[in-house]
Protein backbone atom coordinates (compact mmCIF):
# COMPACT_ATOMS: atom_id res chain seq x y z
CA UNK A 1 0.00 0.00 0.00
CA UNK A 2 2.92 2.40 0.66
CA UNK A 3 4.32 1.67 -2.16
CA UNK A 4 1.41 2.32 -4.16
CA UNK A 5 1.01 5.58 -2.13
CA UNK A 6 4.57 6.50 -3.53
CA UNK A 7 4.13 5.03 -6.58
CA UNK A 8 1.12 7.51 -7.39
CA UNK A 9 2.81 10.36 -5.58
CA UNK A 10 5.71 10.12 -7.76
CA UNK A 11 3.91 9.93 -10.96
CA UNK A 12 1.12 12.69 -9.85
CA UNK A 13 4.70 15.08 -8.92
CA UNK A 14 5.59 13.82 -12.67
CA UNK A 15 2.62 14.67 -14.27
CA UNK A 16 2.65 18.11 -12.55
CA UNK A 17 6.43 19.06 -13.59
CA UNK A 18 6.48 17.82 -17.33
CA UNK A 19 4.77 21.33 -18.00
CA UNK A 20 7.39 23.00 -16.29
CA UNK A 21 10.04 21.25 -17.89
CA UNK A 22 8.87 21.51 -21.48
CA UNK A 23 9.29 25.01 -21.04
CA UNK A 24 13.59 24.41 -20.07
CA UNK A 25 15.26 27.82 -18.52
CA UNK A 26 12.89 29.81 -16.36
CA UNK A 27 14.42 33.31 -14.74
CA UNK A 28 15.18 33.58 -10.99
CA UNK A 29 14.46 37.02 -10.70
CA UNK A 30 13.05 39.89 -13.38
CA UNK A 31 14.32 40.21 -16.24
CA UNK A 32 15.96 43.75 -17.11
CA UNK A 33 14.71 44.62 -20.95
CA UNK A 34 17.32 47.44 -21.89
CA UNK A 35 16.38 50.38 -24.36
CA UNK A 36 18.67 52.71 -25.78
CA UNK A 37 16.76 55.24 -25.83
CA UNK A 38 14.78 57.90 -23.53
CA UNK A 39 11.73 56.72 -22.70
CA UNK A 40 8.47 57.82 -24.62
CA UNK A 41 9.93 57.15 -28.16
CA UNK A 42 8.42 54.17 -30.39
CA UNK A 43 11.51 51.42 -29.89
CA UNK A 44 10.21 52.06 -25.82
CA UNK A 45 6.81 51.99 -26.22
CA UNK A 46 7.04 48.79 -28.31
CA UNK A 47 9.51 47.19 -26.14
CA UNK A 48 7.07 48.09 -23.06
CA UNK A 49 3.98 46.37 -24.73
CA UNK A 50 6.27 43.35 -25.18
CA UNK A 51 7.51 42.98 -21.92
CA UNK A 52 4.14 43.66 -19.94
CA UNK A 53 2.77 40.26 -22.25
CA UNK A 54 5.92 38.38 -21.63
CA UNK A 55 6.12 38.38 -18.01
CA UNK A 56 3.26 36.33 -17.35
CA UNK A 57 4.47 33.59 -19.14
CA UNK A 58 7.88 33.94 -17.47
CA UNK A 59 6.87 34.14 -13.87
CA UNK A 60 8.96 36.93 -13.78
CA UNK A 61 8.66 40.72 -14.42
CA UNK A 62 10.01 42.32 -17.56
CA UNK A 63 11.06 45.72 -16.40
CA UNK A 64 11.89 48.39 -19.28
CA UNK A 65 15.04 50.01 -18.44
CA UNK A 66 15.71 53.78 -20.90
CA UNK A 67 20.04 53.90 -21.25
CA UNK A 68 20.47 56.39 -23.77
CA UNK A 69 23.04 58.40 -25.31
CA UNK A 70 25.53 57.83 -28.06
CA UNK A 71 23.70 57.08 -30.68
CA UNK A 72 22.00 54.39 -29.07
CA UNK A 73 25.72 52.47 -28.04
CA UNK A 74 25.87 52.98 -24.28
CA UNK A 75 22.86 50.93 -23.47
CA UNK A 76 23.43 48.91 -26.26
CA UNK A 77 27.29 48.03 -25.07
CA UNK A 78 25.84 47.02 -21.62
CA UNK A 79 24.08 44.74 -23.01
CA UNK A 80 27.15 43.43 -24.43
CA UNK A 81 28.99 42.91 -21.31
CA UNK A 82 26.29 41.87 -19.35
CA UNK A 83 25.87 38.38 -17.44
CA UNK A 84 24.50 36.17 -20.18
CA UNK A 85 22.13 34.41 -17.74
CA UNK A 86 18.88 35.24 -19.42
CA UNK A 87 18.20 38.09 -17.18
CA UNK A 88 19.82 40.91 -19.43
CA UNK A 89 18.22 41.52 -22.90
CA UNK A 90 17.76 44.81 -25.33
CA UNK A 91 15.16 46.14 -28.27
CA UNK A 92 17.52 47.15 -30.55
CA UNK A 93 17.51 48.47 -34.02
CA UNK A 94 19.62 49.15 -37.29
CA UNK A 95 21.01 51.71 -35.53
CA UNK A 96 22.25 49.68 -32.33
CA UNK A 97 23.08 46.41 -33.85
CA UNK A 98 23.68 47.87 -37.39
CA UNK A 99 24.76 51.38 -37.86
CA UNK A 100 27.00 52.34 -35.04
CA UNK A 101 29.32 49.63 -37.00
CA UNK A 102 30.28 51.75 -39.22
CA UNK A 103 29.16 54.90 -38.39
CA UNK A 104 30.93 55.26 -34.80
CA UNK A 105 34.80 55.20 -34.62
CA UNK A 106 34.54 53.60 -31.39
CA UNK A 107 30.81 52.20 -30.48
CA UNK A 108 32.15 50.05 -27.69
CA UNK A 109 30.70 46.46 -29.44
CA UNK A 110 30.24 44.87 -32.10
CA UNK A 111 27.00 44.75 -33.31
CA UNK A 112 26.84 41.05 -34.88
CA UNK A 113 29.34 39.01 -32.60
CA UNK A 114 28.82 40.26 -29.27
CA UNK A 115 24.53 39.66 -29.09
CA UNK A 116 22.37 36.31 -30.23
CA UNK A 117 19.53 37.54 -31.96
CA UNK A 118 15.77 36.53 -30.16
CA UNK A 119 13.68 37.63 -32.75
CA UNK A 120 12.93 40.49 -35.46
CA UNK A 121 9.55 42.32 -34.48
CA UNK A 122 9.41 44.19 -38.39
CA UNK A 123 10.02 47.91 -39.56
CA UNK A 124 9.35 51.36 -38.88
CA UNK A 125 8.18 53.65 -41.98
CA UNK A 126 9.76 56.85 -42.08
CA UNK A 127 7.48 59.84 -43.19
CA UNK A 128 8.84 63.36 -43.83
CA UNK A 129 7.72 65.81 -41.34
CA UNK A 130 7.41 69.82 -41.31
CA UNK A 131 6.63 72.06 -38.44
CA UNK A 132 3.35 73.87 -38.47
CA UNK A 133 4.54 77.25 -39.54
CA UNK A 134 7.24 76.16 -42.43
CA UNK A 135 5.44 77.60 -45.43
CA UNK A 136 5.54 73.83 -47.29
CA UNK A 137 3.06 71.55 -47.76
CA UNK A 138 5.19 68.88 -50.24
CA UNK A 139 8.29 67.55 -50.20
CA UNK A 140 8.93 69.42 -53.50
CA UNK A 141 8.43 72.81 -51.37
CA UNK A 142 10.62 71.71 -48.80
CA UNK A 143 13.30 71.20 -51.97
CA UNK A 144 12.34 74.73 -52.71
CA UNK A 145 12.83 76.19 -49.73
CA UNK A 146 16.26 74.38 -48.98
CA UNK A 147 17.44 75.27 -52.37
CA UNK A 148 16.34 79.11 -52.10
CA UNK A 149 18.65 79.89 -48.58
CA UNK A 150 21.29 76.00 -48.52
CA UNK A 151 22.11 74.89 -44.92
CA UNK A 152 19.44 77.39 -43.50
CA UNK A 153 16.58 74.95 -43.09
CA UNK A 154 17.49 72.47 -40.36
CA UNK A 155 16.49 69.13 -39.50
CA UNK A 156 15.91 66.96 -36.66
CA UNK A 157 17.12 62.88 -36.13
CA UNK A 158 17.51 60.18 -33.54
CA UNK A 159 21.19 60.43 -33.26
CA UNK A 160 24.32 60.09 -35.57
CA UNK A 161 23.69 56.98 -37.74
CA UNK A 162 20.31 56.22 -37.23
CA UNK A 163 17.86 55.55 -39.40
CA UNK A 164 15.97 58.92 -39.54
CA UNK A 165 19.51 60.97 -39.71
CA UNK A 166 21.04 58.81 -42.83
CA UNK A 167 17.92 58.38 -44.66
CA UNK A 168 17.68 62.11 -45.02
CA UNK A 169 21.26 62.85 -45.91
CA UNK A 170 20.24 60.16 -48.74
CA UNK A 171 17.46 62.63 -49.68
CA UNK A 172 19.66 65.28 -49.78
CA UNK A 173 22.12 63.31 -52.07
CA UNK A 174 19.56 62.85 -54.40
CA UNK A 175 17.50 65.98 -54.28
CA UNK A 176 20.80 68.06 -54.11
CA UNK A 177 19.91 70.20 -51.35
CA UNK A 178 21.81 70.98 -47.87
CA UNK A 179 19.94 71.43 -44.28
CA UNK A 180 22.05 71.86 -41.29
CA UNK A 181 21.59 68.35 -39.34
CA UNK A 182 20.54 68.73 -35.25
CA UNK A 183 20.65 65.08 -33.93
CA UNK A 184 18.66 64.18 -30.55
CA UNK A 185 19.17 61.33 -27.94
CA UNK A 186 15.59 59.54 -29.21
CA UNK A 187 12.52 60.19 -30.74
CA UNK A 188 10.92 62.14 -28.15
CA UNK A 189 13.00 65.11 -27.29
CA UNK A 190 12.81 65.56 -30.93
CA UNK A 191 9.25 65.64 -31.35
CA UNK A 192 8.77 68.20 -28.59
CA UNK A 193 11.10 70.46 -31.01
CA UNK A 194 9.34 69.89 -33.84
CA UNK A 195 6.54 70.57 -32.25
CA UNK A 196 7.50 73.56 -30.27
CA UNK A 197 9.46 74.87 -33.95
CA UNK A 198 12.95 74.46 -33.02
CA UNK A 199 13.37 72.62 -35.32
CA UNK A 200 12.14 72.62 -39.39
CA UNK A 201 11.91 69.10 -40.66
CA UNK A 202 12.86 65.60 -39.91
CA UNK A 203 12.09 62.28 -41.45
CA UNK A 204 11.22 60.53 -38.40
CA UNK A 205 9.98 57.13 -38.33
CA UNK A 206 5.56 56.79 -38.08
CA UNK A 207 5.52 55.67 -34.96
CA UNK A 208 6.85 58.02 -33.13
CA UNK A 209 4.88 61.31 -35.30
CA UNK A 210 1.39 59.63 -36.17
CA UNK A 211 -0.14 61.25 -33.36
CA UNK A 212 0.89 64.32 -33.88
CA UNK A 213 0.18 64.44 -37.33
CA UNK A 214 -3.58 63.58 -36.83
CA UNK A 215 -3.46 65.75 -34.05
CA UNK A 216 -2.36 68.85 -36.27
CA UNK A 217 0.30 69.04 -34.49
CA UNK A 218 3.14 68.95 -37.46
CA UNK A 219 2.71 68.23 -41.07
CA UNK A 220 3.41 65.26 -43.23
CA UNK A 221 4.53 65.85 -46.43
CA UNK A 222 5.76 62.62 -47.78
CA UNK A 223 6.38 58.89 -47.02
CA UNK A 224 9.56 57.21 -47.56
CA UNK A 225 8.55 53.94 -48.68
CA UNK A 226 7.12 52.17 -51.98
CA UNK A 227 2.91 53.23 -51.25
CA UNK A 228 1.02 55.17 -49.61
CA UNK A 229 0.58 53.98 -45.67
CA UNK A 230 -3.03 52.96 -44.61
CA UNK A 231 -2.84 55.28 -41.49
CA UNK A 232 -1.84 58.58 -43.63
CA UNK A 233 -3.92 57.95 -47.14
CA UNK A 234 -3.46 61.52 -48.33
CA UNK A 235 0.51 61.63 -47.98
CA UNK A 236 1.92 61.41 -50.60
CA UNK A 237 5.44 58.89 -51.35
CA UNK A 238 8.20 60.50 -52.44
CA UNK A 239 8.33 58.91 -56.10
CA UNK A 240 4.56 60.32 -56.62
CA UNK A 241 6.60 63.68 -55.56
CA UNK A 242 9.23 63.25 -57.95
CA UNK A 243 12.30 62.05 -55.95
CA UNK A 244 13.27 58.43 -56.46
CA UNK A 245 16.02 56.20 -55.14
CA UNK A 246 15.55 57.80 -50.75
CA UNK A 247 13.16 55.40 -49.66
CA UNK A 248 14.12 53.58 -46.28
CA UNK A 249 13.03 51.44 -43.35
CA UNK A 250 14.61 51.24 -39.64
CA UNK A 251 14.25 47.50 -38.68
CA UNK A 252 13.38 46.38 -34.99
CA UNK A 253 14.64 42.93 -33.18
CA UNK A 254 15.64 41.48 -29.83
CA UNK A 255 18.75 40.47 -28.86
CA UNK A 256 20.80 38.94 -25.60
CA UNK A 257 24.47 38.92 -24.99
CA UNK A 258 26.23 36.48 -27.74
CA UNK A 259 27.38 33.84 -24.86
CA UNK A 260 24.05 32.96 -23.43
CA UNK A 261 22.76 29.51 -23.54
CA UNK A 262 20.94 27.49 -26.47
CA UNK A 263 18.48 26.56 -23.34
CA UNK A 264 18.06 30.56 -22.44
CA UNK A 265 17.93 31.64 -25.64
CA UNK A 266 15.09 29.29 -26.98
CA UNK A 267 13.32 30.32 -24.03
CA UNK A 268 13.06 33.80 -24.56
CA UNK A 269 12.56 33.50 -28.41
CA UNK A 270 9.90 31.11 -27.97
CA UNK A 271 7.88 33.57 -25.57
CA UNK A 272 8.97 37.48 -27.57
CA UNK A 273 7.32 35.14 -30.64
CA UNK A 274 4.64 34.35 -29.17
CA UNK A 275 3.55 37.55 -27.60
CA UNK A 276 4.00 39.37 -31.03
CA UNK A 277 1.68 37.00 -32.50
CA UNK A 278 -1.23 37.49 -30.06
CA UNK A 279 -3.92 39.61 -31.66
CA UNK A 280 -4.24 42.17 -28.62
CA UNK A 281 -0.63 42.73 -28.97
CA UNK A 282 -0.48 43.51 -32.38
CA UNK A 283 -3.02 45.54 -32.50
CA UNK A 284 -1.56 47.72 -30.05
CA UNK A 285 1.54 47.79 -31.97
CA UNK A 286 0.33 48.23 -35.20
CA UNK A 287 -1.82 51.48 -33.93
CA UNK A 288 1.50 53.21 -33.67
CA UNK A 289 1.99 52.77 -37.29
CA UNK A 290 4.36 50.15 -36.80
CA UNK A 291 4.65 46.83 -39.33
CA UNK A 292 5.23 43.90 -37.42
CA UNK A 293 7.07 41.46 -39.62
CA UNK A 294 8.24 38.35 -37.21
CA UNK A 295 11.92 36.69 -38.06
CA UNK A 296 12.91 33.61 -36.16
CA UNK A 297 16.91 33.89 -35.26
CA UNK A 298 18.05 31.53 -37.59
CA UNK A 299 16.08 33.70 -40.19
CA UNK A 300 17.28 37.43 -38.77
CA UNK A 301 21.03 36.71 -38.92
CA UNK A 302 20.99 36.46 -42.74
CA UNK A 303 18.31 39.99 -42.74
CA UNK A 304 20.83 41.81 -40.17
CA UNK A 305 23.59 41.02 -42.63
CA UNK A 306 21.66 42.51 -45.21
CA UNK A 307 20.51 45.35 -44.21
CA UNK A 308 23.79 46.35 -42.53
CA UNK A 309 25.37 46.27 -46.44
CA UNK A 310 22.31 48.32 -47.34
CA UNK A 311 22.74 51.30 -45.32
CA UNK A 312 26.17 51.45 -45.25
CA UNK A 313 25.92 51.88 -49.01
CA UNK A 314 23.54 54.52 -48.22
CA UNK A 315 25.58 56.13 -46.03
CA UNK A 316 28.41 56.25 -49.18
CA UNK A 317 26.03 57.00 -51.17
CA UNK A 318 25.38 60.50 -49.08
CA UNK A 319 29.21 60.74 -48.61
CA UNK A 320 28.91 60.46 -44.63
CA UNK A 321 32.03 59.62 -42.38
CA UNK A 322 32.23 57.90 -39.37
CA UNK A 323 31.96 59.95 -36.10
CA UNK A 324 34.09 59.72 -33.09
Amino acid sequence: MLTRRIFASGLAAATFLRPALAQGWAPSRAIRLIVAYPAGGPTDAIARIVAADMASALGQNVVVENVSGASGSIGTRAVAKADPDGHTITFGNNQTHGNNMFMLKSPGYDAVKDFAPLAGAGAFEHVFVVRNELPARSIQDVIRLAKEKPGTLNYGSTGIGSGSHLSTELFMTRTGITMTHIPYRGAAPLVADLIGGRIDISNSTLPSVIAQIQGGAMRAVAIGSAKRNPRLPEVPTLTEQGVDGADASSWTAFFAPAATSAPILERLSREIAASLRKANVAQQIERLGFTIELREPAAFRPYQAQEIATWVKIASDAGIKPQE
